[in-house]
């Protein structure tokens, strides 16, 4: 067999990890989290701070992270991005770039995989060890340690909210309620 037309294994790599890419827009910076609008889901964070934030998708079981994508927007402190192949249940995490000062409070560390504060569901187990803090305890230099592997809790996008499942868009906020009740309120 002739092996100049044979690929190599790290060509087929790239091919694979080429078609994975995926085509993530600027989406909204409202609602924070990962919400699901039908289509795709959007995903919001909030820093201030951070000078880049990743968004890592991993399979269903949360073991093997399948691709990391560069949330594109940042609109009022919050970093967002819009991902139209994703669905109820993607598996995802956070990687936030940004200074490493603990002197004023910045402990940013792009090697630890990051929860989103706005999850509404968690999958996995969490392994308490050194390498979850973003600096080594017997200093307080930045810890390299990536806590992908070990630190195995990550984040399940939820399904349509109830007012979503209503036809509300992002742009009317309106919630249910009783109208005698509510007018009283006011």
């Amino acid at each position: 067999m002739d092996d100049t037309l044979t690929p190599s294994a790290d060509a087929l790599t790239r091919a694979a990890l080429g078609l994975r890419r995926s085509n993530i827009t600027e989406g909204r910076p409202l609602p924070l989290g990962a919400t699901w609008d039908g289509l795709g889901v959007n995903f919001a964070l909030f820093s201030a701070h951070a000078t880049k934030v990743e968004l890592c998708l991993f399979d269903d079981s949360g073991e093997t992270e399948l691709e990391r994508i560069e949330l594109p927007e940042y609109t009022d402190e919050v970093w967002h991005g819009y991902l139209p192949m994703a669905r109820p249940g993607t598996v995802y995490g956070y990687r936030v770039h940004g200074p490493y000062e603990p002197d004023a409070g910045h402990r940013f560390n792009h090697n630890k995989l990051l929860i989103d504060p706005y999850a509404r569901q968690l999958v996995g187990q969490l392994r308490w060890g050194p390498e979850l803090f973003g600096y080594q305890l017997d200093h307080l230099d930045k810890d390299p340690r990536s806590t992908a592997g070990t630190a195995r809790r990550r984040c399940k996008s939820a399904g349509l909210s109830i007012l979503r499942s209503r036809g509300v868009s992002h742009e009317s906020p309106k919630f249910p309620g009783h109208v005698r009740y509510f007018t009283r309120c006011m």
